[in-house]
């Protein structure tokens, strides 16, 4: 009898036990992988790696290349992806990307993808500029900065400046590759507004 009580008890405690976890919200885990956040009815970007994302997921296997991005960091290095790039280092930040390492005090967060072979090949950067910041201003620093510097291994052929809401982004390198990604930049996102497109060469 009292094993019969005892297993009924149990049994009991079982079933309101899985009852409750189905009347529980199932989250869904952050996996750190969100590349937008939605405010207002409105998609804004999270981060400069978001929007970088967002516009390399968009190519072909075909269009792609090998690339690296982010700083070289253990966090934020990363292998085919773009990765962040820490605005700790201003003179790292210029001699890799092109912002010059006074304006950087003018962002808050940064992005990079690089080809794996040549960064004059293509290099493209996205930076976030801090509240209050005009990105016409820090546009015309980095293309005054890119156009002013000694290149190794080759001239790049074309650099494009491009804002996007509060970001500014800069790609130089072979034609063909900023070419391919202007078009997907401002097919991705509708506020993309391509401010410079020049030869470099």
């Amino acid at each position: 009898m009292k094993k019969t009580i005892i297993t009924l008890i149990l049994a009991g405690l079982l079933t309101a036990s899985l009852a409750s976890c189905n009347n529980e919200q199932v989250e869904k885990p952050d996996t750190g992988n969100e590349t937008q956040v939605t405010e207002n009815n409105k998609t804004a970007i999270a981060d400069p790696v978001a929007l970088l994302e967002t516009v390399w997921n968009s190519y072909g296997d075909d269009e792609k290349f090998a690339v690296i991005g982010g700083d070289f960091s253990e966090e934020n290095n990363k292998s085919d992806a773009p990765g962040r790039y820490s605005v700790s280092d201003a003179e790292a930040i210029d001699s890799s990307l092109g912002i010059p390492a006074a304006s950087v005090s003018k962002i808050d967060d940064a992005a990079s993808i690089i080809h794996m072979m040549n960064a004059n090949t293509f290099t493209a950067g996205v930076y976030r500029l801090k509240d209050g910041e005009d990105a016409g201003a820090l546009t015309d620093e980095i293309k005054a900065n890119i156009e002013a510097r000694n290149w190794m291994c080759g001239f790049p052929d074309k650099l494009i400046i491009a804002t996007v809401d509060n970001y500014v982004v800069s790609a130089f390198g072979a034609n063909e590759l900023i070419d391919t990604f202007k078009t997907k930049l401002t097919d991705a996102y509708d506020s993309a507004s391509v401010t410079v497109e020049q030869s470099l060469a």
